[in-house]
């Protein structure tokens, strides 16, 4: 693949999951000249390498990016590899200009444009779209590194399946949706603790009853009620942002039924082995991660963060440097907006406000 020289584009989306195609496909309806970049081999990957057993939490029907239905009964909660493979047709479907393989390791600007690299690779552009988030970097407690060699360590981003672990206990480290499912997967082949406690529980029981009546309410008052538009959306988005989703498909009773042993927070490690709030050590031979991530912005060298590193940002526009914006965030407006309903109104609404004039012809990549 050669490098563009000497050539601006549009518009440049740096990310090509669900966020950066769905507003691909309003700038194509638009006729803009733009490039989606994107780290992955094939549109889809960032789902593909996620656990093998992961399956979204919204129904076929919310799935769907503008112009494409999610095929299948709108009522079924598709597998990871099932959005994987509907991403990589959307590609294909609309002819979007994804270029893979492409990581970008600096943003920044000359006097003419944005200049975006990725190794000895360059790029140009008069608008970038910032929908990666940052790099996601794995969150773990300075202790991690103290546990005995001998128990095996992964982070959720890593764990695929039961079969990776060693034979003995598990203990799963935060009890988040990922930490929840984890542990009742595991727990049906090892001894299995989860450290930690929810932030909340969804009332309703997930499933295709949930799907017809119940989660339209919810995604209703997480596209129209909790965003920054209302009162209550902006008194909720801290907190949003702050605390881990509520439990949504594996409850804390199911993980009780499952003989999943749920456990105070971890706190420490002594002697190599972790240690928990109550003072009670736990002799795991597995330990899973499922602790979040940081997101790390440095990369992008523009004045666009505060100083927590946060862009600033008022619904995906920056607030002071024109021609930046950013989609796929967590309540980036609305409390949907990191949800692929929310990708799908922010992108629209992103769409319209990319204000570098329209330029014609093909950009060789």
């Amino acid at each position: 693949m050669s490098t563009i020289q000497n050539r601006v584009v549009d518009t440049i989306i740096v990310g090509g999951g669900q966020s950066g195609l769905a507003l691909g496909y309003w700038l194509a309806k638009q006729g803009r000249n733009f490039l989606i970049l994107d780290e992955h081999q094939r549109p889809g990957d960032a789902w593909r390498q996620r656990w093998d057993s992961l399956r979204l939490f919204t129904p076929a029907k919310y799935d769907g990016l503008p112009g494409l239905s999610f095929p299948g009964d709108r009522l079924v909660f598709p597998t990871k590899d099932q959005l994987a493979d509907y991403l990589e047709d959307y590609v294909g479907r609309f002819g979007l200009p994804f270029v893979p393989g492409v990581r970008v390791d600096d943003i920044g600007r000359d006097d003419e444009a944005f200049v975006l690299k990725a190794g000895d690779r360059e790029w140009r552009s008069e608008n970038v779209v910032i929908a990666t988030g940052g790099h996601r970097i794995p969150k773990l407690p300075a202790f991690a590194g103290e546990l005995d060699p001998s128990i095996l360590q992964l982070h959720s981003q890593d764990y695929k399946n039961p079969a990776q672990l060693k034979e003995g206990p598990v203990l799963v480290v935060g009890l988040g949706n990922s930490g929840a499912e984890i542990a009742l997967e595991v727990g049906s082949f090892h001894p299995t603790f989860v450290a930690g406690k929810p932030s909340a529980e969804m009332p309703m029981r997930h499933g295709r009853t949930a799907a017809r009546f119940a989660l339209p309410v919810v995604r209703f008052l997480g596209l129209h009620v909790l965003n920054l538009n209302t009162p209550v959306g902006r008194k909720a988005a801290p907190d949003f942002k702050a605390k881990a989703a509520p439990l949504i498909r594996t409850k804390t009773k199911d993980l009780a039924a499952a003989g999943v042993h749920l456990k105070p927070r971890l706190v420490a490690v002594v002697d190599g082995h972790p240690v928990l709030e109550d003072g009670t050590r736990v002799d795991a031979a597995n330990v899973i991660w499922c602790t979040g991530y940081h997101e790390d912005y440095s990369w992008v060298n523009l004045p666009a963060f505060d100083d927590h590193g946060e862009p600033r940002q008022t619904r995906g526009v920056a607030d002071e440097v024109p021609g930046v914006y950013f989609i796929g965030q967590e309540f980036l407006f609305a409390a949907a907006s990191a949800t692929l309903p929310g990708v799908c109104r922010d992108a629209r609404y992103l769409a319209n406000r990319v204000t570098a004039p329209r330029s014609t012809g093909l950009v060789n990549v």
